[in-house]
């Protein structure tokens, strides 16, 4: 097998794999600090056991010495989890997972501003298109049931965390940042549990939690190993399928109706980033990012 094939078959599984992310939670019967919670704990105690399993308590060592940046990186990927969680039980599943879709963009903001990388005019078309999409989706939460302001003021900062998260992992380029993860997943629970001891999960919602924790897993594991052999374009063109497949999977679940705003807006946002990515696959091929990403 290729490195393209298996670099496209990896991602493609992180990107399935965390669908049902918004589902699980909707699904999910308690508070949400209590969703993300355990969350953070399942998806955390399996990724865990799978560094273990392949690179050993050496590379979370490593991970943990890699510095400031190291611990902005853990820290921001703690924080993902639980605005997400957040956002989806304060707003529409569409409205979230297009607004998290802008992340590329705030990544180029803080690459200009952290990294003094220069900013393309592409992107600069690129960031007002997602901008003007961003505008309609936050302008029709006031018309869509079920979508507020708050949740999709959650939802950019779930983007914005996001991409500090991955702008800090490029500053520590190496160390590798993936036995991380499963500390951060951990972390976040840790901070939750004041918050959501004693829990209140039911024992039939117990199956549900561990389904939640697996896919997670599964997905964070795929997003962080394929992009090490497919350039970064493709893999965000990748990740663009999520932001059609999770609405349209609780809208056939669950009959959550994005609402005609959050379909426009959305559609703008995708069109801007799918179109982006494209302009940089035609103009040639860039090497593969050895960062990844994982699952807010």
């Amino acid at each position: 097998m290729s490195d393209q094939l298996k670099g496209l078959l990896i991602t493609m599984m992180g990107v399935l794999f965390v669908v049902p992310d918004s589902l699980f939670i909707r699904l999910i019967d308690v508070p949400p600090l209590e969703v993300s919670f355990w969350r953070g704990l399942s998806t955390g105690l399996l990724v865990l056991v799978y560094v273990m399993m392949t690179t050993g308590a050496r590379s979370v060592g490593a991970a943990l010495r890699g510095g400031p940046y190291a611990y902005v990186y853990l820290i921001a990927m703690s924080g993902t989890g639980i605005l997400f969680t957040l956002a989806v039980s304060h707003t529409s599943v569409a409205n979230v997972v297009f607004i998290i879709a802008s992340m590329p963009v705030f990544a180029a903001i803080l690459s200009f501003v952290w990294m003094g990388e220069a900013m393309s005019r592409r992107m600069m078309v690129t960031m007002i298109a997602v901008f003007a999409g961003l505008g309609i989706i936050t302008y029709g939460s006031g018309e869509t049931h079920g979508a507020s302001l708050k949740g999709d003021l959650l939802a950019v900062c779930v983007s914005f965390v996001f991409a500090v998260a991955l702008t800090a992992a490029r500053r520590v380029r190496t160390v590798s940042m993936v036995p991380m993860l499963p500390v951060a997943y951990l972390v976040s629970a840790l901070c939750l549990s004041p918050f959501v001891l004693p829990v209140q999960l039911e024992a039939s919602q117990y199956s549900l939690v561990a389904l939640h924790g697996l896919f997670i897993g599964i997905s964070s594991v795929g997003l962080a190993l394929g992009p090490r052999y497919i350039p970064s374009a493709e893999v965000a063109l990748l990740i663009l399928l999520e932001s059609v497949l999770a609405p349209l999977l609780v809208w056939f679940a669950l009959g959550e109706d994005p609402g005609a705003y959050a379909l426009v807006g959305g559609a703008v946002v995708i069109s801007a980033l799918g179109l982006s990515n494209l302009v940089v696959l035609m103009r040639k091929r860039p090497k593969a990012d050895p960062i990844g990403r994982a699952a807010p």
